[in-house]
Formats: structure tokens, sequence, C-alpha cells
């Protein structure tokens, strides 16, 4: 019920961002727009995820399995935009990755951390790097990368350190349980984290050379800077424009926000967050709203229905796995 209720809650702050613009005013700005822009921002976020499925098949080895990299990742961004602080992205990455990749669950959490690892440590980076070319908002993108980069050290101890990853893990449960997640939910991933650890572990250090490393990290870099390209994009569809590394920190500031709310998908508050910074930075506010909405149409939202289709489609198997992985916690008292 409680997750409903903070769906509901995302949803009215969207509805309320949009009463404060003026649904005529975004018309007005939508009728302004360059559609063929907005396009082209639409296939550099399928590019987006494109990359992602390419960083996922080079960890788990499986770099010539195209569509099926691309399948489990696209649900698993599916899963994590509709759960708080996207907790269920690699969970969810990891059963899909069981039956479509052929790959153990812990290998498929090792490698869900592993990109998480580097999606945080780069845009802790990104921002700390920004903020100190921009003086208008330092303070605060410089707050947020260390925030950034703090998480990355807790992943580090979970993905690559065994002992410290239980003892850690067993101290943030009692936080996580605070969120709206059901609570069959989180005693399953609590049981499975800290039983599971040593081949989450094992697999991580197998992985983990220079070279595979690197790799990795170039993936995720391309992946992040072509997502603030997107934003470049839609603003340049709106016959806008605004210096990129500006660019960089208000979509990295939006998306740390938007966790940090630990509102599903950052629903509502990664599109305040986005109009806010806009409006900040001159940018009028019925402009830097529809902006901001438009934005989220052609990544969040995009990616969500080409889920619900991959969903629809793979349902039954993937469901069967889930319902096996809680059935056998069910059964271990």
């Amino acid at each position: 019920m409680k997750q409903f209720i903070v769906l509901l809650f995302s949803i009215l702050l969207v509805v309320l961002l949009i009463l404060w613009i003026g649904p005529s005013n975004i018309i007005t700005a939508l009728e302004t727009a360059d559609w063929w822009f907005i396009l082209l921002a639409a296939v550099i976020h399928i590019v987006v995820v494109f990359i992602r499925s390419l960083r996922w098949g080079f960890i788990i080895d499986q770099t010539t399995e195209f569509k099926n990299n691309f399948v489990v990742k696209t649900i698993g961004i599916f899963a994590g935009n509709f759960s708080p602080m996207k907790s269920a992205g690699e969970v969810l990455t990891a059963v899909a990755g069981k039956k479509l990749n052929k790959i153990s669950l812990s290998e498929g959490m090792s490698a869900g951390l592993t990109e998480r690892f580097f999606d945080l440590a780069i845009a802790g980076s990104l921002l700390i790097i920004a903020g100190l070319f921009l003086p208008k908002i330092r303070f605060i993108a410089i707050i947020g990368g260390l925030l950034s980069l703090g998480v990355t050290f807790i992943v580090y101890l979970i993905n690559w350190r065994e002992g410290s990853g239980v003892w850690l893990y067993s101290k943030i449960h009692p936080i996580i349980s605070k969120l709206p997640i059901k609570e069959e939910v989180l005693d399953n991933l609590y049981d499975r984290l800290t039983t599971g650890l040593e081949g989450i572990i094992n697999y991580a250090q197998s992985f983990s050379n220079l070279k595979n490393l690197s790799f990795v990290f170039i993936l995720s870099l391309m992946s992040w800077l072509l997502e603030c390209v997107r934003l470049y994009t839609v603003f340049y569809a709106f016959n806008l424009q605004m210096d990129f590394m500006a660019i960089i920190i208000i979509f990295l500031l939006a998306n740390v926000i938007g966790v940090l709310s630990a509102l599903p998908g950052g629903i509502g508050s990664i599109e305040i967050s986005l109009t806010g910074l806009f409006v900040l930075f001159g940018v009028p506010s019925a402009l830097a709203g529809s902006i901001a909405l438009v934005d989220r149409l052609v990544s969040f939202w995009l990616v969500n229905v080409l889920g619900i289709i991959f969903s629809a489609y793979y349902a039954r198997d993937i469901l069967d796995e889930i319902k096996k992985y809680t059935l056998s916690l069910s059964s271990e008292k």
C-alpha cells in the first residue's frame, strides 16, 4: 500500500509542476520546439541504453549477445525506474540475466554492482570537476559529488571486500527497511546478499584487472556524457543554448537528488530539480519546465515503454525465476 501512496505522491509532484508552469505555456513552448531534434534526443538515449548493454555483455563475457544484453539491460533499467533509489534495478537485471544470458544470480548481481560502482564514481567526479568551473552552484555540485563518491566506496566494499561487505550491509539494512519496499523483498534481499556475497565478490575479483576495468570505465563515461548530450540536444530543440559544463552539473545534480529523494525513478523530484536548476541559470520557467518534461519523456518514459514491452514478452519466464527466488528463501528457516 505504501508503495502505491509513494507513486501517487510522485505523480502529484509532476502534476503540480505542470500546473505551476501552466499547461498553456507548455503547449506554446512545445509548438516552437524543433521535433526533429527531440527525435534525435530519443535516438541518442537508445544509443545510451545500447552502450550500457555492451558494458553488461562485456562484464559477463557475452559480448556478442547483443539482443539478449539489450533486453536484459532495458528490463533492469525499467525495474530500477519504478523502485526507490533504483534499488530493484540490479536485482531484476540479475534475474533477467539468469534467464536470458544463462548466468548465475551472483554473477548478475556482481555485474550490476560493478556497473553501479563506475556510474557513481564517474558522476561524482564529473560533478566535482564541473563545479570547479561554475561558481554559481559550486558548493552544491561538490557536495553532490562527494555524496556520490561516498556511495561508490560503499559499493566497492560490498562488491570487492567480503568481510567489510557483510558487516556494512548489516548496518545499511535497517536504513533501507524504512524505504517504501515490501518487507518480504527486504528480507529476501538481506538473506541473498549476506549469504551470496562470497559468490558476488569472487566473480568481481576474477573480473577485475586493469584491461577489463579500463574498458568498463570508458563505456560508463561514454554513456554518462551521451546522456548529457541528449539533454543538450533537447535544449537546442527549444532554440536555447547553455554551456555544456552547466548541462553536466544540472543533469547529474538532478539525478543525485532523484536518488536521494527515494521516490520511484525520481518521478517528480528530477523534473522539479531540472526545472529549478534551469531557472537558476536564467532559463524562463515555462521553457525550463517544458525542457525538463520533454527530456524525461525521451529518456525515462521511452525506456519504460520498451521495458513494458520486453517484460510482457518475457514476463512468464522472468516471473517464474522470481517465484523460485522467493520460494527458496521462504523454505530456508
